[in-house]
């Protein structure tokens, strides 16, 4: 009996070790196959977007802050000139410390003082002397450190948002929109493809005017947020950052990009902290021969409110 079970045994084991090799066998081959396929969709995002690709501008990034890092996110609607104004000026904020995101948005008729130039309105240094007046620009009202800058066309941005959500991203539409925007949205919650998404986002033909158009900005970007750590998103990430090396201008190497989207993804179903400079009850409306409507804000006020919400003091 005792020479059966010891020839039982080596078998036994023998099955253990085949079955782990075959457990390892199969796991390589699935790692090889999803590094491939990671691989083929980053390179025909290069591919995709390799005709477009913008040759990055002028930028001297401020000192690192010990905890948040701050990126400057603007949209233009360049439509072939060489020169042209932002329609979106954002600054991104990432705490390291608290895991937290927030996301500020800057009124683009805010009267400012743009070094070097007589005051006109805010997106208005962007046309004069790019990502750095405008850096420039912000960093002299509110005193904040801004440390990368991302550039984006609108029609690239169409194309992002299909390629990271073919389905489209879901949108609860407060009411219908069509009028300027190239496309009619119907109020109501549903998907909202790359060209629906943009013309929500700049839609301002309504009583809220800027104000609600900044708001609608802030809330795409939060859904994009929200698509880019779904699970359904996830086999879109390689391609989706092969495209942006085209689509997007940065200062964010490649390695940085790769690191700041596991960041987002890590961070799952963490919300996104939302401001407008300036707040209400900070600004008056007045009319300048030389920029039209603006608004002249309380720079001091609104700093405070500013650095107050980014943790910077």
């Amino acid at each position: 009996m005792k020479m059966i079970e010891n020839n039982r045994r080596p078998n036994k084991t023998k099955k253990k070790i085949r079955k782990g090799r075959l457990f390892f066998t199969i796991f390589l081959i699935l790692m090889i196959s999803l590094t491939s396929y990671g691989i083929y969709q980053y390179r025909q995002g290069l591919k995709l977007a390799s005709e477009d690709k913008i040759e990055p501008q002028e930028f001297e990034a401020d000192i690192k802050h010990d905890t948040v890092e701050n990126y400057l996110i603007l949209g233009v609607d360049s439509r072939g000139e060489e020169k042209s104004r932002t329609d979106t000026m954002m600054l991104l904020s990432m705490n390291h410390e608290t895991n937290t995101i927030k996301l500020v948005s800057f009124m683009r008729d805010i009267y400012a003082d743009i070094p070097n130039h007589r005051s006109y309105k805010l997106n208005t240094a962007y046309y004069l002397g790019g990502v750095q007046l405008l850096k420039d620009t912000l960093n002299n009202m509110f005193d904040i450190p801004i440390h990368h800058y991302a550039l984006i066309d609108f029609k690239n941005f169409e194309t992002l948002v299909d390629i990271i959500a073919p389905k489209g991203v879901e949108i609860d539409v407060e009411k219908d929109m069509s009028e300027n925007i190239d496309v009619e949205i119907k109020k109501g919650l549903q998907r909202l493809n790359g060209k629906e998404l943009l013309g929500y986002a700049r839609f301002r033909m309504d009583a809220e005017g800027d104000f609600g158009r900044v708001a609608r900005q802030q809330k795409v970007i939060e859904a994009l947020k929200d698509e880019i750590v779904s699970i359904s998103s996830i086999k879109n990430i390689p391609k989706f950052i092969g495209a942006t090396q085209g689509y997007i201008t940065t200062d964010v190497t490649n390695k940085e990009q790769l690191e700041l989207m596991i960041k987002i993804i890590t961070a799952g179903g963490v919300g996104v902290e939302k401001l407008t400079i300036p707040q209400e009850g900070t600004f008056t409306y007045k009319n300048y021969s030389h920029a039209g409507s603006v608004l002249q804000i309380d720079v001091e006020q609104n700093k405070q409110i500013l650095h107050d919400f980014l943790n910077l003091d």
